[in-house]
């Protein structure tokens, strides 16, 4: 099991680093580790946050891992109150079998999430339209 740690990534420009702060360790199953940007916003609902939470499937042969990530668009009213107008969510959910070797796991975890950082998939999901 990983250690809570900050999580360091780039932001859109690809060369500004943004830091993703680690605010509630997992407590066991179906309790999410939590991080938030806290350079965002003045409140925590206001801030982009990803949450991560893991439990065991039914016969306990794969972990189910939960990756829920929220990105907010501020807006500020005409009483001077900030508020959440829209939200970006991205849900990644993956089994990972406890069978499986070492070397197939973590070649496939990191083939398949290289994947999905990839710009043509970050490029479908800015647009909101797969590839044709």
């Amino acid at each position: 099991m990983p250690n809570m740690a900050n999580i360091t990534v780039k932001k859109n420009d690809g060369t500004t680093d943004v830091v993703y702060t680690q605010q509630i360790p997992s407590a066991g199953d179906k309790s999410p580790a939590i991080w938030r940007n806290l350079t965002v916003g003045t409140a925590a609902a206001h801030r982009p946050e990803l949450k991560v939470h893991t439990q065991s499937n039914g016969t306990a042969s794969a972990r189910r891992v939960n990756f829920n990530y929220m990105y907010p668009t501020l807006v500020t009213g005409s009483d001077g109150r900030t508020s959440v107008s829209d939200k970006l969510l991205i849900t990644i959910s993956a089994l990972v079998p406890m069978g499986m070797p070492d070397v197939d796991l973590n070649e496939g975890v990191s083939q398949g999430l290289n994947l999905a950082s990839s710009v043509l998939i970050k490029d479908t999901l800015k647009s909101g339209f797969a590839p044709s």
